[in-house]
């Protein structure tokens, strides 16, 4: 199983995503400029958090349009995994890869802290083998995290099991829901309806290692993991 993080100038999580996968995890993992066509026969991209291009526009608007993405949209339609963090998830959306849109959190300012949330689906890979019944910790840090979309995707991601997290609190009742960026239907992360492009805004990477106090995030790289290479 082979990893790949594109780099878009901007980009500030990028190293934290490789030693995530490759220290953390185990596995192969290599960065991809924004500026190539060339995905290194990588079997997973990943999209890192940061500000890609400044986030002139808007979050992901410019990045979308790199030369690198006509090759992850290429590999995404061809059925090959693609993820997106925080920024990463801007961009997904940007290009159409995911439903939805990402607008400034609901009180004008930028987030940075611990959260929890719930996995909703289990038929997604990195949810599979998630517990729904736990609140996972994972950092947030975004100025753009609030998911938005129209009635009819809203239904249609409950309706084919494509919403990945919601945001919760930390006690372990599916009803008590703490809602960070004001988020529609306290979504912290979708698929697409083909489920094998996904995106989320906290960040998994860096609740990898031990030394950070938290490692709630390996469960997801895990179920990812055990799902690809069984």
């Amino acid at each position: 199983m082979k990893f790949g993080v594109v780099v878009f100038p901007g980009s500030n999580c990028d190293q934290d995503l490789v030693d995530a996968i490759s220290l953390g995890m185990g596995q192969e993992c290599v960065k991809l400029w924004h500026k190539d066509h060339d995905l290194q026969g990588c079997d997973f991209i990943l999209l890192p958090g940061g500000f890609s291009y400044g986030d002139y526009l808007r979050s992901g608007a410019i990045a979308r349009f790199s030369p690198i993405m006509q090759e992850v949209v290429q590999h995404a339609n061809k059925g090959g995994y693609v993820m997106g963090i925080c920024n990463g998830f801007q961009i997904l959306t940007e290009a159409g890869l995911l439903p939805g849109a990402l607008l400034r959190n609901a009180n004008q300012k930028f987030i940075c802290d611990n959260v929890y949330i719930k996995p909703v689906s289990t038929t997604l890979l990195p949810t599979r083998h998630l517990d729904q019944n736990k609140a996972y910790k994972i950092p947030v840090a975004h100025g753009e995290g609030r998911y938005h979309a129209d009635k009819d995707t809203l239904r249609k991601l409950e309706d084919n099991d494509q919403i990945m997290f919601k945001y919760s609190s930390n006690i372990a009742d599916t009803h008590d829901i703490y809602n960070i960026n004001g988020s529609l239907l306290n979504i912290a992360g979708v698929a697409n309806a083909q489920k094998n492009v996904f995106g989320m805004m906290p960040h998994p990477e860096r609740a990898v290692d031990p030394e950070l106090g938290n490692t709630d995030g390996r469960a997801i790289f895990e179920s990812i993991l055990d799902l690809v290479n069984a």
